[in-house]
């Protein structure tokens, strides 16, 4: 049995291919980075709604923008992405590869800038495709939009779908990785046969050439003002993919901190921080953050002003407003009426009343 299924661990001597462990892992490394500066971004924008508010509100842009800059420099420098290289891996064109071109010489111009859309487009694509599935799936269980809306009918369909829509591209990623283990395919996921590439391990001509081309590009030489200003630019766009490719290997491990942080290991320290005194209410913040007054009467709602229907807290900040209205504002702005405080949809929680 063991000589049976070494294949899956181990590549044969004139084998080239990484294993499918090398290239799951690889995969993985980016989809657990993000998480990491997902959740730094919320501690900033809760301490400093001002300031890191908009950082909150617009993350999935700023990382699809810091993104294409880590991955465009690593596939024009490694001809691979920034977790492909970390695990020693390469891209090269589908076809005749007897001759492999070396990884400092890049992708032909169709794959390179096949492979960085496939890298970032799709990843961010699939995201905001499951956000906007979950925020309709709670517009539906709380009815947010009238009964003769005309999109009722839509989402619901869509929301039907769905499931097997996304059954369906997980089980092609499947699918592709049996065969890829079985020997029966050059990739292991379907995004590298878009893109017209397959992995390889990187040689031990690579590593010196890639050594060699850093060293190169660190020597001054009298270069035309032309020259200098492309060369300054390559330089600065190095610089961020360098700080970028640092700052996500430490968010590896930050990633990790989180995880036993919230493990259940910790629940006795929550639940005797829970035992405290109820802090004050929060004030509002200056620089009009927070533009909406507290109404003389407890039960009125802050926003509407009328006898709260349906009573729901914001979390973040403990106020009470109408479920509709509080809805409405957080997901238009995504910070809390009365304090400014960054919010998400997930902050607002129904209160259940003895009389209804």
């Amino acid at each position: 049995m063991a000589e049976l299924g070494a294949h899956l661990t181990a590549a044969s001597a004139g084998d080239d291919r990484p294993s499918i462990f090398e290239a799951v892992a690889q995969d993985s490394l980016m989809a657990a980075v993000k998480p990491a500066l997902q959740h730094l971004a919320k501690v900033l924008a809760e301490s400093n709604p001002g300031r890191f508010g908009p950082l909150w509100r617009w993350f999935d842009e700023v990382y699809v923008l810091l993104d294409v800059l880590l991955q465009q420099h690593y596939l024009a420098r490694c001809s691979a992405s920034f977790s492909e290289n970390f695990y020693s891996l390469k891209r090269i064109p589908v076809g005749d590869c007897r001759q492999q071109p070396p990884a400092t010489a890049g992708l032909p111009k169709r794959q390179h800038w096949k492979s960085l859309l496939l890298l970032v487009l799709v990843p961010y694509l699939k995201g905001k495709l499951e956000k906007l599935v979950s925020s309709l799936r709670e517009e539906d269980e709380y009815s947010i939009h009238p009964p003769s809306s005309s999109w009722k009918r839509f989402y619901r369909a869509f929301l039907a779908a769905y499931p097997f829509v996304n059954m369906a591209w997980e089980g092609w990623f499947l699918v592709q990785q049996l065969c890829y283990i079985l020997g029966r395919a050059q990739h292991h996921s379907p995004l590298l046969r878009l893109a017209g590439v397959r992995l390889v391990r990187l040689t031990a001509e690579d590593s010196q050439a890639l050594q060699k081309k850093l060293a190169g590009d660190t020597s001054s030489q009298k270069q035309s003002i032309k020259e200098q200003v492309q060369s300054a630019v390559r330089t600065a766009l190095g610089g961020v993919a360098f700080s970028l490719s640092t700052g996500l290997s430490v968010s590896v491990f930050f990633l990790q901190f989180l995880d036993w942080w919230y493990s259940s290991e910790n629940q006795e320290t929550i639940k005797s921080l829970t035992a405290l005194p109820a802090p004050p209410p929060p004030v509002h913040l200056e620089e009009g953050a927070g533009t909406v007054l507290l109404p003389q009467l407890k039960t009125l709602c802050p926003l509407c002003r009328k006898v709260r229907v349906n009573p729901t807290a914001l979390a973040t900040s403990g106020f009470v407003f109408c479920y509709r209205c509080v809805y409405s504002h957080v997901r238009g702005h995504q910070r809390c009426p009365v304090t400014g405080y960054a919010s998400e949809l997930q902050h607002l929680v129904r209160l259940y009343t003895p009389e209804g």
